[in-house]
């Protein structure tokens, strides 16, 4: 049956189909089992329909298509997989992978760090009265839905729900709870607390999206579908900004990943996707610090990743520290540097649905509003992401007071450097500076990004200064004057933020971002300033044309870790560690993944492979909802 479809046996091209596969399809490729999987098929330009007739011709059920990514979604046996990679006509095969929150939801003792008297997240943001609101602009939350509530009243203008296979407007409704408080963050009114648990941006509007169903659990293929119609519908509803408080464990290289292909292609059509880096920054068992632990989407080149930071429960900012859960990069395969950004997201309080899933098993996290609302107070990237993707809806609401909308939107690329140009560095315990692959850019400055914001001229022609008047690179929060880290981190470069005092056509609506200029990035300035032979992320750690970090672990097809990282020793070198195709002591403690392969340890001993072409590592694991 399969035979016709693959054109070529697979002992003919057993050295080529792996390629095609993800981690996931790769391991059951040579399985016997007729057991059905539901897979994402991305096929070559213009052979989708050819490809659908030979699948359904052939027996398989064909559950959806992608037209913006050129992809079907098929139920298949493992025994089929090797004969599909066969077929020259497909591009990829991809698992469609679970997708869960990327929250951390675990009952603590909150008695020490506590919100205070009024709103201490808008405090500590540097947020006041005069702040701009967020009217105007449009959010799309794809998560678990929405509850409707007085926060949010006259602002939820359309909900969809998935979570049947099919895209259906329905009641808004979240029976998980998720969803919600991700909302309540990025714009909730806090009129049922008496305005003291007010979201950052409390005027924009809301079009959700239900794919997680009550368990917290979806389909990579509902999110996609979910993105696809925000992009053909994006005007009609006046979407700006898409929130991605979700994911799941990176299988492949951003190229194929499906998620991540989407995220771009909403990224073309003027959209900005904010995403979650993902909790996997710690290993539960050891405590260690772990690297490359950022999740799908948030690998994607051109979201805005967001990791966790802690506030102490203080308005001052020079107390900020990541939080260790809060994935570090780099990016699995593609070495991506992220996070972008690390935002407020431990013990946040937001709006609750009783009754759902997570407001019911966490009855130690409720919350209770003045005026009768119901709240709970969650931790993760989640959350981390909504507070950022408040901060750019005000970012846009700032621009767009400028000449009163007249002027081109923000891009994206734009957004992302205003975020990290105005950030502000963050220091460890010890009082190092973090690397970039820990703070991205840096601590997220919601004043800061708004002043800045507001001071760029989209009308300004290209190659000219765009920036005026200039603002003073500096904010103070609570008598703290936080100097901006006035950078950039992108892709796999750092670049001096003067760049960004200039309209170049990087930060056009439709540039996407690669990891190098042959990939769309167009700078429109010397190709010195952001690809020098040598950029350096932290203390010690290089990363130039050659990848190569420090003296002791190469990264290519058999993975070797050096002496400070987690992993299986080799008994012939003693001094190494060596993690090939097995996974190490980390593998049971994701749970979702066997083989994972977070790096654990100091980023400054790290080293990587010898050129682009040797990372082709095993995906990353997450640690789902600790």
């Amino acid at each position: 049956m399969a035979a016709g479809l693959a054109g070529t046996e697979p002992q003919a091209f057993a050295q080529r189909w792996p390629a095609k596969l993800d981690m996931v399809l790769a391991k059951a490729a040579g399985s016997t089992d007729t057991g059905l999987q539901q897979i994402i098929i991305r096929v070559r330009p213009g052979a989708r329909s050819r490809v659908k007739d030979q699948l359904e011709a052939s027996g398989y059920r064909v559950t959806g298509e992608h037209p913006t990514i050129d992809s079907l979604v098929v139920e298949v046996p493992s025994a089929a997989i090797a004969h599909l990679a066969g077929n020259p006509e497909i591009a990829s095969l991809s698992s469609d992978a679970i997708v869960t929150p990327a929250g951390a939801f675990w009952p603590r003792d909150f008695a020490q760090w506590h919100d205070g008297q009024g709103n201490f997240l808008r405090t500590t943001l540097g947020l006041g009265p005069g702040a701009p609101t967020g009217a105007g602009v449009g959010v799309a939350i794809i998560d678990s839905g929405i509850q409707p509530t007085l926060d949010f009243a006259g602002r939820i203008t359309g909900f969809f729900d998935l979570t049947g296979g099919t895209l259906r407007r329905a009641v808004p409704s979240d029976d998980y709870g998720h969803g919600t408080h991700v909302a309540g963050l990025i714009g909730g009114n806090g009129v049922q607390s008496a305005f003291q648990y007010q979201g950052i941006a409390p005027a924009v509007r809301f079009t959700v999206f239900k794919v997680l169903d009550e368990t917290g659990q979806g389909r990579t293929s509902d999110v996609v579908r979910a993105i696809e119609y925000v992009i053909q519908n994006r005007q009609r509803l006046q979407i700006d900004i898409i929130n991605l408080s979700i994911g799941h464990p990176v299988f492949e290289p951003a190229a194929t990943d499906p998620l991540v292909q989407a995220i771009e292609q909403a990224t073309r059509a003027g959209l900005v996707v904010v995403a979650a880096a993902g909790n996997c920054g710690i290993n539960p068992l050891t405590g260690e610090t772990g690297y490359a632990g950022v999740t799908s989407p948030g690998n994607a080149p051109s979201a805005i990743t967001v990791g966790a930071l802690l506030t102490r429960g203080t308005t001052v900012r020079s107390d900020d520290q990541v939080a260790t859960f809060s994935s570090r990069g780099p990016t699995w395969y593609d070495a991506y540097a992220k996070p972008d950004i690390v935002a407020p997201g431990d013990r946040l309080v937001s709006v609750g649905v009783p009754g759902s899933a997570l407001y019911e098993q966490f009855p130690s996290l409720h919350v209770a509003g003045a005026f009768g609302g119901k709240y709970i107070r969650l931790s993760g990237t989640s959350m981390a992401t909504a507070v950022a993707t408040g901060v750019i809806a005000l970012a846009i609401d700032a621009n767009r007071d400028r000449t009163l909308g007249s002027q081109a939107p923000l891009s994206a690329n734009a957004l992302k450097a205003i975020l990290q140009f105005s950030a502000f560095p963050l220091h460890d315990a010890n009082g190092a500076e973090y690397d970039r692959l820990t703070e991205g850019g840096g601590g997220l400055n919601a004043a800061g990004a708004i002043v800045l914001a507001a001071s760029v001229d989209t009308s300004a022609r290209t190659g000219e200064p765009w920036i005026a008047p200039e603002p003073q690179p500096v904010t103070t929060i609570a008598g703290e004057a936080l100097p901006w880290a006035q950078n950039i981190v992108w892709g796999v470069w750092q670049v001096p933020g003067s760049v960004f005092y200039t309209n170049a056509p990087c930060w056009g609506s439709n540039i996407v971002w690669g990891v190098s200029d042959s990939q769309n990035i167009v700078w429109g300035v010397s190709d010195s300033l952001v690809s020098g032979t040598n950029i350096v992320w932290g203390v010690n750690i290089v990363w130039g044309v050659n990848i190569v970090w420090g003296v002791n672990i190469v990264w290519g097809v058999n993975i070797v870790w050096g002496v400070n990282l987690l992993g299986v020793s080799d008994p012939a070198n003693p001094n190494q560690v060596v993690w090939g195709q097995v996974g190490g002591p980390t593998s049971t403690a994701w749970g979702h993944l066997e083989g994972s392969n977070i790096v654990w340890g100091v980023a400054r001993n790290i080293v990587w492979g010898v050129n682009d072409s040797s990372v082709r590592a095993a995906s990353a694991g997450v640690g789902g909802d600790r």
